[in-house]
């Protein structure tokens, strides 16, 4: 019996070896359950893209350009900083002269840290008409006293040398009572005597009997009797004991003053006649032709001009001479110094002042200038400055100071370097050198000389350079 494995009459057939062999559909035949869409093909991005690699070194690039950036203006604050550190003052201390700087507790402490020397050049002064022993303190910003107790000559010499002058031409220490104040300086129970001055000395809060130093570097300032100076044309021989005349070649050419046995003070235009300082021979002692006969010339070793010395303005017109061994000057001698002017020593308008000039007299019976002696009075520099005076030719550096009219025919025209003293407390002081005074006969036209004080700390600064030199020779 055959076995009809067919189930139903559809289109498949089921072989005996069960293998399903089915006839391809016709394609009218076919219902499609399912139609598949393709998308379109999305449009571009309207925005640039960039690949991953570009961006990284995009960013990099922006990197650096805000580093480089960053580190010109650390550069320029940098410069700037610098650049105010150089032009002011040091923050931290205090200035050297070559723009360096120190500690403010290395100046005045008696070691040299500044290359010119600037941290212990102006740390010892003398105040007053009494002569003041007053050292520099930087803990308290102020001068300070000496006390006497313990203080020697040894102590005095040192600090002459230390203000300008030569040990060997101290003269004495003194003692005045004075008040406590900041406290005193005084000297160590195991001084060092081959130290600075500044190294011998410590704070002390009180004082035995409160009495400070007085120092006299050199005997100066009490040579001239003030019922000597008359007011006559003519000096008297010796009346002016630091009056000298400095010649070239046997002939006058300028007036100074002895500040001490080995300096004079002059006028730089004087200096300046002469190039070599052994040109020059200096008399001291001398108000006629005759006293060349009877008074030794003295070499110059140095002449030191202002080096901000204007011969058409005559600003800074001052000068030192250096003898090449001191004057004599001794008890019984017609030669002494005048006093430099000390801190705290006002010579102010309308102050009386003396001046004494080479010059000839009106008849002209010598040759040679005699010493002449004139009393001036000191006019205001406003005043001197006046359109109908020297029209604001007189700078800070200049005092000015009219004649009487009775002895002004006498005094103008004559030389230049001659002193401008003051009698105050006893003391003649050295206010001026004469530096202008061709136009003086002219009623509105006062004499112009060198305001000494504005020069001091450059007087002494010369002082002290070349009193080393010859130290360390």
């Amino acid at each position: 019996m055959t076995t009809n494995l067919c189930l139903d009459s559809g289109p498949c057939l089921i072989h005996e070896d069960y293998e399903r062999k089915c006839p391809l559909p016709s394609r009218s035949d076919v219902e499609p359950q399912y139609v598949h869409h393709l998308a379109p093909k999305p449009p571009p991005e309207t925005g640039y893209s960039i690949p991953k690699h570009k961006g990284v070194k995009q960013r990099c690039l922006k990197f650096t350009v805000v580093a480089v950036i960053c580190l010109l203006l650390l550069l320029l604050l940098a410069g700037i900083l610098l650049a105010y550190y150089y032009s002011s003052s040091c923050v931290h201390g205090m200035q050297c002269g070559n723009g360096s700087c120190v500690w403010e507790s290395q100046w005045c402490d008696g070691v040299t840290d500044c290359p010119a020397g600037q941290d212990e050049a102006n740390c010892v002064r003398l105040h007053g008409s009494s002569f003041l022993l007053q050292i520099y303190s930087t803990e308290s910003k102020n001068w300070r006293a000496v006390c006497s107790h313990g203080w020697t000559d040894q102590q005095g010499r040192a600090s002459c040398q230390t203000v300008g002058y030569s040990r060997g031409t101290y003269f004495k220490s003194g003692q005045q009572k004075t008040g406590s104040g900041d406290g005193f300086l005084i000297v160590k129970s195991n001084v060092n005597p081959e130290t600075s001055i500044l190294q011998q000395l410590v704070f002390s809060s009180t004082c035995p009997s409160n009495n400070a130093v007085t120092l006299h570097c050199t005997d100066c300032g009490f040579g001239v009797n003030s019922s000597r100076a008359s007011g006559d044309q003519l000096a008297s021989p010796g009346a002016w004991p630091w009056q000298v005349s400095l010649q070239l070649s046997g002939s006058h050419r300028c007036g100074g003053a002895i500040i001490s046995p080995y300096w004079i003070v002059t006028a730089a235009n004087c200096v300046a006649m002469a190039s070599s300082p052994g040109d020059w021979a200096v008399y001291a002692g001398i108000a006629d032709p005759l006293g060349t006969l009877f008074n030794p010339a003295y070499s110059v070793s140095h002449s030191i001009a202002h080096e901000g010395f204007n011969s058409v303005t005559c600003k800074n017109d001052i000068a030192l001479m250096r003898l090449s061994k001191p004057l004599d000057i001794t008890v019984f001698s017609s030669i002494g110094p005048v006093c430099l002017p000390n801190v705290g020593v006002s010579i102010t308008d309308p102050q009386k002042g003396w001046i004494t000039q080479y010059g000839c007299t009106v008849n002209g019976d010598s040759g040679f200038p005699q010493l002449m002696e004139a009393q001036v009075s000191l006019i205001d520099t406003a005043d001197c400055n006046s359109s109908i005076a020297h029209n604001s030719k007189i700078s800070e550096d200049m005092l000015c100071a009219r004649e009487t009219e009775a002895v002004a025919n006498y005094m103008c025209h004559t030389d230049s370097g001659g002193p401008l003293m003051s009698l105050k407390d006893g003391v003649w002081w050295l206010i001026g050198d004469s530096i202008w005074g061709e136009h003086c006969t002219e009623q509105n036209k006062p004499g112009v000389y060198g305001n000494v004080t504005y020069f001091l700390d450059w007087i002494y600064h010369q002082m002290r350079v070349k009193t080393k030199e010859r130290l360390d020779l």
